[in-house]
């Protein structure tokens, strides 16, 4: 379906807090009633007392309260055991691009609040990064146009972006400048660094589109490598296949008045 798993939040707490959360835990059978011997004790535990049931007892009813059979420290033990061998492997499997850490060993407002840092970019609309890919003649130019039209998405050449940048005397124009006035050749490090400026202006919030760029699979990991910064990644590639004779008949038939 073409999906895949966006975000995981990893609540990291040391196995002794962890311990003294689960090991303290006493419920009331009949209404799901929840207490801690700790944190949130009963009227009927004096707080110093080894907990017992006949100590552990439920505020309304005066029942006698347990202790679940996996809540105590040697199950625990077991269930950690199989957490750190079994599950936190599954965090280098998505690996850090998806992965997130939150302090769970904090106060309750300061979890929340890491938690919302650690989801903000999740929160925003996924944005669409398309790519056009054909040789000269195919046809990406014409198309792009209609692709404008119906997406609103703006259409994104090196070759504009690099005069903008430039005439705009942005950082990295300003490299481009540079290059260009000793007669050298724009590295995909400046190219990367156009892009990166450009794709942040307010009309590619939603998306946009890459034409002319990469070129090379040299410039296409790098531009992997940005995009992954921010979560994100080229979402579709629109291939234009034509014949080399048919490219040739379209080039070399073109006549301009100039």
């Amino acid at each position: 379906t073409g999906e895949k798993v966006n975000k995981v939040l990893e609540f990291a707490v040391p196995d002794a807090v962890l311990e003294e959360r689960i090991c303290g835990r006493w419920m009331h059978k009949a209404s799901g009633r929840s207490y801690h011997v700790k944190f949130k004790p009963p009227r009927s535990y004096d707080g110093s007392s080894a907990a017992s049931a006949s100590n552990m007892l439920d505020d309304e009813t005066g029942e006698a309260l347990y202790q679940r059979g996996d809540d105590t420290a040697e199950a625990l033990k077991k269930r950690l055991a199989g957490y750190h061998g079994d599950t936190v492997p599954i965090l280098n499997h998505y690996g850090p691009n998806v992965c997130a850490k939150v302090d769970g060993n904090q106060e309750l407002s300061k979890v929340s609040q890491d938690v919302g840092n650690a989801l903000a970019a999740f929160y925003r609309p996924a944005r669409n990064v398309l790519m056009l890919f054909g040789p000269p003649g195919a046809g990406k130019g014409t198309q792009a146009e209609i692709i404008v039209a119906r997406t609103g998405y703006p259409q994104l050449s090196t070759g504009d972006m690099l005069r903008e940048a430039v005439a705009a005397g942005t950082e990295v124009g300003k490299k481009a400048k540079a290059v260009m006035e000793s007669g050298g050749l724009v590295s995909d490090e400046i190219v990367i660094g156009i892009i990166r400026d450009r794709i942040a202006e307010e009309d590619c919030k939603v998306g946009f589109i890459l034409d002319g760029f990469p070129r090379t699979l040299a410039q296409a990991k790098a531009l992997d490598e940005m995009l992954a910064k921010t979560g994100e990644k080229v979402n579709k590639v629109l291939e234009f296949a034509v014949p080399d004779a048919v490219l040739e008949e379209r080039i070399c038939g073109r006549w301009m008045h100039k």
